[in-house]
């Protein structure tokens, strides 16, 4: 039907509404991507004029500008103007005075934040009576390739639930976690495209020490790890299987894998995970001895 749009999630597929209106509060990269995502995926009627958004970064409005976005110098105008949803994209230190805006706006929008480290109850208390859901995105939103976390506050809504998916489904994959679970989304999918450069580099490496340019060792091993994902992906296969599939008896692929783990390959990588996981908590004021006991990190 025409007032429905298809958002993938992951290898399936599922219809949700389009949006009326949306605003952003904050233009820069990652904000820009998800509007960008939005008219791509026809997701708003009304196209580039569906979407207001702020900054006092003259050159990212003048950028929103230049694609057909209606800017403002006043966050008051974009949460009037949005009638599905404010999402802000700004940095943590900014957010009280940017709920005081909001406070001021009477709308009816879930408000929708990006910021990180910013509780629930932190929107909650500065915007009684809004629904409000939080939400970890990644950089490979930049390439329409996100893998997010959000987490839905007191008062959202089924309707509102649709509309992140929505949103930032838009430019990607997005998970619905419960809240206490978004530090370990920061030390996965948040802080993971970092140990997955981290890799494709060794793997280029690997490539020029036997004997490969570096521009083609880079590209095969980027183009690797893209199509291994998108097998996970599509197949919905548990990665080992799909792991059993390459390595045949006595092969190169076992002997590689061999080295792999000889070098605590999978442990080191938990440990990565568990190390940002649990710097995302103490960065969001969890005591050292909670982590410990409450969360056994």
């Amino acid at each position: 039907p025409p007032h429905l749009i298809t958002i993938a999630l992951g290898y399936k597929q599922k219809y949700y509404q389009m949006l009326e209106s949306v605003g952003f509060i904050g233009s820069g990269m990652m904000a820009s991507a998800l509007m960008d995502g939005l008219i791509a995926k026809k997701a708003l009627p009304g196209g580039p004029s569906s979407v207001t958004c702020s900054d006092i970064y003259h050159p990212s409005l003048q950028r929103a500008a230049d694609k057909g976005y209606n800017i403002s110098t006043t966050n008051g105008k974009v949460v009037s103007n949005a009638k599905s949803a404010v999402i802000l994209a700004v940095k943590p230190n900014v957010i009280q005075t940017v709920c005081e805006d909001i406070a001021q706006t009477e709308s009816d929008a879930v408000i929708i934040s990006i910021a990180a480290g910013v509780t629930l109850k932190t929107l909650e208390e500065s915007l009684p009576g809004r629904r409000v859901i939080r939400v970890m995105p990644n950089t490979p939103c930049l390439v329409g390739e996100a893998a997010s976390g959000f987490a839905l506050g007191k008062l959202a809504n089924e309707k509102d639930r649709e509309i992140v998916q929505t949103i930032f489904g838009s430019v990607g994959l997005a998970m619905e976690v419960s809240e206490k679970l978004l530090d370990a989304v920061t030390g996965l999918s948040g802080s993971g495209p970092a140990y997955v450069f981290q890799f494709i580099e060794a793997l280029s490496d690997g490539g020029v020490r036997s004997g490969l340019s570096r521009d083609v060792a880079t590209k095969l091993a980027a183009q690797t790890v893209k199509g291994a994902a998108e097998m996970v992906l599509q197949t919905g296969k548990h990665p080992g299987l799909l792991k059993d599939g390459v390595t045949s008896p006595g092969g190169t692929t076992i002997a590689g894998v061999e080295a792999l783990e000889k070098g605590a390959f999978r442990a080191t990588t938990i440990s990565a995970v568990k190390a940002a996981t649990k710097r995302s908590m103490q960065l969001g004021g969890i005591s050292s001895e909670d982590i410990e006991h409450k969360f056994n990190l």
